[in-house]
């Protein structure tokens, strides 16, 4: 990464009161570009945006990706270089109950996106960010590269393949020449670090079962997710959207971002590790019958390893061990905007990624 690339750049990232894009908001801030955000507000109590203060260093518009009006206006008035969408309703089990607010949000909200990217000039580059549960996933062993059918079982998923589609649709029909934006699709696994306190996710569940010293049931324990550190993917979304801006379409393609082979656990070896290392945590295993979800989804990384150099930085183990210190620092009355950029720049360190 070109730690410099990023000065003076003016960013615009959906989503940004989300737990992902607090994190990429600080990032950027630290990297000194130009960052605005729009998004609904923080969705819960508490949430990472307010606790690390991230609105202190940016420009924040909070409102909805389905007001195609309002997507507009925010484009022509920042007029932004590049665009990372992470604007999303991510959560499986919600999809179920909401499926019409999942679609909207993900595909028409991604829509309205492209037409706010379509019709602003400055825009030279554009990460969209979907999920690796774009694909029709056949509980099988080996890994799914970028070129496997798209799909999806659940509301969630199959609109998150609905987007790669309408992405893929736009990108050869309204920004094939070269002079135009280079737009690519990130699918990512299980991303987890500290600050996550969203519904129906299992790290986020295990900190509030810990904190009411309360037994955690656990859905499917024997499932294996590609849990990786918040920072990973986020590295690799900042890697390619540097090279879509300086090298363009040859870049513009759907990239997997995940974990190494070893760091593919199952949700009991996460939930013993909270065991042993979170006060008042403990769990057992769901009775009653769940909603369908995937029981096994590996990603085949290859491409972003060859040719954007990336690999995860972060272990498991040390993954998890950075999310316990990150609820310690909080439970100890620390400035969070501080600790959460002291990660940062561990990260950075671990990565040789020197900012002057």
């Amino acid at each position: 990464m070109d730690s410099t690339f990023w000065s003076g750049k003016k960013v615009l990232i959906t989503g940004h009161t989300g737990f992902k894009g607090s994190w990429l908001s600080l990032w950027l801030q630290r990297l000194g570009a130009h960052v605005i955000g729009f998004s609904l507000a923080p969705v819960t109590q508490p949430n990472l945006y307010d606790i690390a203060q991230v609105a202190e260093g940016m420009c924040s518009v909070i409102g909805d990706i389905r007001d195609i009006g309002l997507v507009h206006q925010v484009f022509q008035q920042h007029k932004p270089d590049i665009v990372i969408h992470m604007a999303a309703q991510a959560i499986v089990r919600y999809s179920y109950l909401e499926p019409i607010e999942t679609y909207q949000t993900n595909v028409m909200g991604t829509l309205n996106i492209l037409e706010g990217i379509r019709a602003c000039e400055t825009v030279k580059a554009a990460v969209m960010v979907t999920t690796d549960k774009c694909y029709d996933n056949k509980e099988r062993d080996a890994p799914y590269s970028e070129d496997d059918v798209l799909g999806g079982h659940d509301p969630y998923s199959s609109s998150k393949a609905c987007a790669e589609i309408l992405i893929s649709s736009y990108r050869r029909s309204f920004f094939a020449d070269e002079s135009l934006a280079a737009i690519a699709s990130v699918r990512a696994g299980n991303v987890i670090g500290g600050g996550d306190w969203s519904t129906d996710r299992l790290i986020p569940d295990i900190i509030k079962s810990s904190k009411k010293q309360k037994r955690l049931v656990i859905r499917s324990p024997n499932a294996i997710r590609p849990w990786q550190y918040v920072l990973d993917p986020l590295c690799g979304y900042l890697l390619l959207a540097e090279q879509l801006f300086k090298q363009g379409h040859s870049y513009a393609q759907a990239w997997n971002f995940g974990p190494l082979e070893n760091d593919l656990k199952q949700v009991n070896w996460i939930a013993d590790y909270f065991s042993d290392n979170l006060a008042g945590f403990s769990w057992a295993t769901a009775k009653e019958p769940q909603l369908h979800e995937a029981s096994i989804l590996k990603l085949d990384c290859t491409k972003a390893h060859e040719l954007l150099g990336w690999t995860p930085y972060f272990s498991i183990n040390k993954t998890l061990d950075s999310i316990v210190e990150w609820h310690q620092d909080l439970d100890n009355g620390r400035n969070m905007r501080s600790v959460c950029n002291i990660q940062i720049e561990q990260f950075l360190n671990r990565a040789g990624i020197s900012i002057s």
